[in-house]
């Protein structure tokens, strides 16, 4: 099931969050996201549309929309990879909004093709200048 964020999600989706994005992205050292905990929970989350995947047991991922089309987050638990919550929440927020952009890292190449099988196009490629590291910006139009 999918559904809205509710307050006592926000440690939950955070401890995804942060085991995840230090997996997906081994070439940038983990004190970097460490470092970035706060704002994420404090700043990007609230200011965020965020829905999450549940099932019977628990929430096993979760999306975040910021300005009706900016997907500043889509992270799932290490251990439900590959089952489809991905596929899920994207295909969730795609019949929600008209158009959905993001950026994402060119080394993290397992969600640049997970978006591109989505039909997410690459329009742009820049430094990000919070991390140095080269993004991607990719962009879909929905129905």
């Amino acid at each position: 099931m999918i559904r809205n964020v509710e307050n006592k999600d926000i440690d939950k989706i955070m401890d995804i969050w942060l085991k995840s994005t230090i997996k997906a992205h081994d070439f940038i050292d983990e004190e970097y996201w460490n470092e970035n905990y706060d704002t994420v929970k404090n700043v990007y989350i609230p200011m965020s549309d965020t829905f999450v995947y549940e099932d019977k047991e628990n929430i096993k991922g979760f999306i975040s929309i910021i300005n009706n089309e900016f997907i500043g987050a889509l992270f799932v638990a290490i251990d439900c990879q590959g089952n489809g919550v991905g596929k899920k929440l994207i295909d969730y927020v795609m019949n929600k909004y008209k158009k959905l952009n993001l950026a994402v890292y060119k080394d993290n190449k397992k969600s640049v093709d997970f978006y591109m099988n989505r039909g997410f196009k690459i329009v742009k490629e820049q430094k990000n200048d919070d991390s140095g590291y080269v993004e991607y910006i990719m962009e879909m139009h929905c129905n």
